[in-house]
């Protein structure tokens, strides 16, 4: 009887042993200390309540948000424009960045200025896409949609580039056609560059979908949480807003590296 007992032990007792291991206790020490200063400094009147809540009167702001609805309405469609722009914009790079990498005629055609037009700053384009496609919605996705574009298509191209020779040499002697050398050489080759561009332009898709909430047209959304709180002078809500992006990024970028770090396994065995 006690040997089922033995063996479900060990295992408990390894499951809190990861989840204070000493690494995960030292990253989360910063966020801890700064979130304690936070808490200090509103309460200690260092710094003035109504330009700086203590995270009980977020906390509370939070709650409200979330028994009216309004919270999880626009955090949904954040995350709504954040996976059109990112689909949209990602599938154009590897496509775009493919044939960079794949055609020497269009990387001496295209490749100079696109290496030209990668060094405007994203915010840069807002007024040309308000131009082409208004202040809406399809003017917000638009512009995620080219903030993820750029990282995929330089580290596609990249990695398009990079196969290796000797392995190309093998598919000419096999005979290889030119799509079955794309799949069984180039694009292994090139996965971990373009999985490193998904990683980052989903990350840039992000910092996008809150600039396109920001400055177009005030919607549902957490940017648009963010401007109501700022018009009213509600720094709780715009400190809510703040929250919700930091926690929500952290989540999308953990997110992809286990996506990422799955999807190459491959290459360590």
């Amino acid at each position: 009887m006690s040997t089922p007992d033995l063996a479900i032990a060990p295992s408990s007792r390894r499951l809190p042993a990861r989840l204070f291991h000493p690494r995960r206790l030292q990253g989360l020490a910063p966020v801890l200390a700064l979130l304690a200063g936070w808490e200090i400094a509103s309460r200690s009147g260092l710094l003035d309540p109504k330009l700086l809540p203590s995270l009980l009167t977020v906390a509370g702001r939070a709650g409200r948000e979330l028994a009216e609805g309004r919270l999880a309405v626009d955090v949904a469609a954040s995350l709504a424009r954040d996976i059109a722009g990112f689909g949209i914009g990602s599938l154009a790079g590897i496509v775009v960045g493919l044939a960079l990498g794949l055609s020497r005629a269009a990387g001496r055609l295209i490749g100079p200025s696109f290496n030209a037009v990668k060094q405007i700053a994203i915010f840069a384009w807002i007024p040309l896409i308000s131009v082409w496609f208004g202040v809406g919605e399809e003017a917000k996705i638009a512009f995620i949609a080219l903030a993820a574009f750029t990282p995929v298509a330089v580290n596609t191209w990249e990695g398009a580039c990079a196969a290796p020779c000797k392995l190309m040499e093998v598919a000419r002697v096999l005979e290889f056609g030119r799509w079955r050398s794309l799949r069984l050489v180039i694009l292994p080759a090139a996965l971990p560059a373009i999985f490193a561009g998904l990683h980052l332009g989903l990350i840039n898709a992000w910092l996008a979908t809150v600039g396109a909430e920001y400055f177009m047209t005030v919607g549902p959304g957490i940017g648009g949480l963010m401007t109501e709180g700022r018009e009213h002078f509600h720094m709780d809500l715009v400190l809510l807003g703040v929250l919700l992006l930091g926690l929500i990024g952290l989540a999308l970028n953990t997110l992809a590296a286990r996506l990422e770090a799955r999807a190459l396994r491959w290459r360590h065995r």
